[in-house]
């Protein structure tokens, strides 16, 4: 029984002594749990020594039970300071990883730009709706009667002409200008109305620095008791100040549009020339009529400009090409 007996205290005294060397060079966490199983598990090298226990005799046991908590308490120190050690390494490592190297040149993102076209609508539209108006869309395929026959376009006018119209085989259309909006937008709202149609237009048109085969209108449309053109005329040069300035030299000229009557060109004076920007009228009773209001009653005015010849003409844009190219060279300006 004293050979057993120390064996035992042997065999203790060599795993505490094997252990803590082989600890102290543990690398990984999760070698040092494994480590930590093969020694204190249910089934590790402690528990398969204290199997021998009932071998010795009862005089030894208390002094073996004692080595063998001294050697446990031993090996748990040891474990816990060696899982502190790794696991302040494994936080120093990832905060070396993850440190910001200030003197390092930043990732640049370029910003991008609005569009000077979207910005001149963006424009025009926040002037309209801070005079109350409100901004109606609709469908750039049209039908005949929203596109001539409502606006009071007969059969055999210019606009119907097919060298100034896309036309489909079932007979719809590209919308040759937003005035369309207006006859929908009337058909499903009574007055008073006060509304600012933006959109994309398309005609037959030869392109060259001035003309586009697509492009942009915007139209205004206004309808209540009452309108008369001095509110048409008053509306056009508050805009007008808006976007070019105040002071600036407004003049109506008298012009023919087959749904307003009467009907004007506006010219404003730009850089000691006078330029025109935009026609204008009051709505015929003839178009008042086709969305079923009664013209004794209501009167309206209405009027439309291309987006696109406000920008060239606030940019000094000599080719209107350039608003369509993508030359980043061009947008990078706006």
């Amino acid at each position: 029984m004293t050979t057993t007996f120390e064996q035992i205290e042997a065999e203790l005294t060599t795993l505490s002594r094997d252990a803590q060397s082989i600890v102290s060079q543990t690398k990984t966490l999760d070698e040092l749990e494994r480590l930590r199983v093969f020694y204190l598990g249910k089934k590790g090298q402690l528990s398969q020594i204290l199997r021998n226990m009932g071998k010795i005799s009862n005089e030894d046991r208390p002094h073996i039970g004692q080595t063998a908590n001294d050697v446990k308490d031993t090996l748990e120190s040891l474990l816990n300071q060696r899982l502190e050690h790794l696991q302040s390494q494994q936080i120093e490592s990832q905060l070396l990883a993850e440190t910001l190297d200030v003197t390092m040149p930043g990732v640049s993102r370029p910003l991008g730009h609005i569009h000077p076209l979207n910005q001149m609508i963006d424009r025009i539209l926040d002037i309209f709706v801070g005079l109350g108006y409100s901004v109606a869309s609709g469908p750039q395929v049209e039908t005949d009667y929203y596109n001539f026959a409502a606006l009071n376009i007969p059969e055999d006018h210019p606009a119907r002409d097919m060298q100034d119209t896309f036309f489909f085989s079932d007979g719809r259309l590209l919308r040759t200008h937003t005035s369309p909006v207006q006859i929908r937008y009337m058909e499903k709202h009574q007055p008073p109305i006060r509304i600012v149609a933006p959109g994309r237009v398309y005609r037959r048109d030869t392109v060259d620095a001035t003309h586009s085969a697509v492009f942009h209108q915007v139209e205004i449309l206004l309808v209540d008791q009452g309108v008369t053109f001095a509110d048409l005329r008053g509306t056009i040069k508050v805009f007008l100040s808006e976007i070019f300035g105040s002071d600036l030299p407004v003049r109506f000229r008298a012009s023919y549009f087959p749904f307003t009557e009467p009907s004007a060109e506006v010219d404003i004076e730009w850089k000691g020339e006078w330029l025109e920007v935009l026609g204008c009228g009051m709505v015929d009773p003839s178009v008042l009529e086709a969305v079923g209001y009664d013209p004794e009653i209501y009167t309206g005015f209405a009027a439309g400009f291309g987006v696109e010849r406000f920008a060239m003409v606030l940019h000094q844009i000599d080719d209107i090409r350039r608003l369509y190219n993508s030359d980043l060279r061009f947008l990078r300006q706006f």
